[in-house]
């Protein structure tokens, strides 16, 4: 590999909705940030490299047990990518909601899951691209169903809506 070349790094993050609160995940061990809070999920396996909802549903039923027919309006809602060293990390954010939202969780291996209300979310540590598209859907994207494409450049993300053309 070219020295001057960079490594790609997919990775989904799930972020279930019920009674105006998200499902946040105290993720511990990761290999790609110290512990902080994110979405459900991870990085893709090689067959899912052209498919974001697969490992979105896979990253669901491993870590909390959550199955496809358990969750609805699952939208892909934020694409960023980062450059971090030799690395360009491509996040895809995706929302949904819990068709029953009495359902239990189990414990996660992955660390510790907790429903945030939608007003502290953003008080919570979590990774610099995760924190701007929650930032972002909160102040934009919650109120329509758009897909939004983010460049992230000098500590900030510059997002836009994904058209059709």
């Amino acid at each position: 590999m070219p020295s001057d070349s960079c490594s790609i790094r997919n990775m989904t993050a799930v972020y279930l909705r019920k009674n105006q609160q998200l499902l946040m995940l105290y993720r511990i061990g990761s290999k790609v940030v110290p512990p902080s809070w994110c979405g459900i999920g991870g990085h893709f396996e090689p067959e899912e490299w052209k498919d974001p909802y697969a490992c979105a549903y896979r990253e669901l039923q491993e870590e909390i047990g959550v199955l496809r027919k358990d969750i609805s309006n699952m939208q892909l809602r934020y694409i960023t990518m980062r450059k971090k060293g030799k690395e360009i990390r491509i996040n895809y954010y995706f929302f949904a909601d819990l068709v029953n939202p009495d359902i239990v969780l189990p414990n996660c291996s992955e660390g510790i899951l907790e429903w945030v209300d939608y007003e502290h979310i953003l008080e919570r540590d979590m990774p610099f691209s995760a924190k701007s598209a929650l930032q972002h859907y909160f102040s934009v994207g919650k109120n329509n169903n758009c897909l939004y494409g983010g460049i992230a450049e000098h500590n900030e993300i510059s997002f836009a809506p994904l058209t059709d053309f």
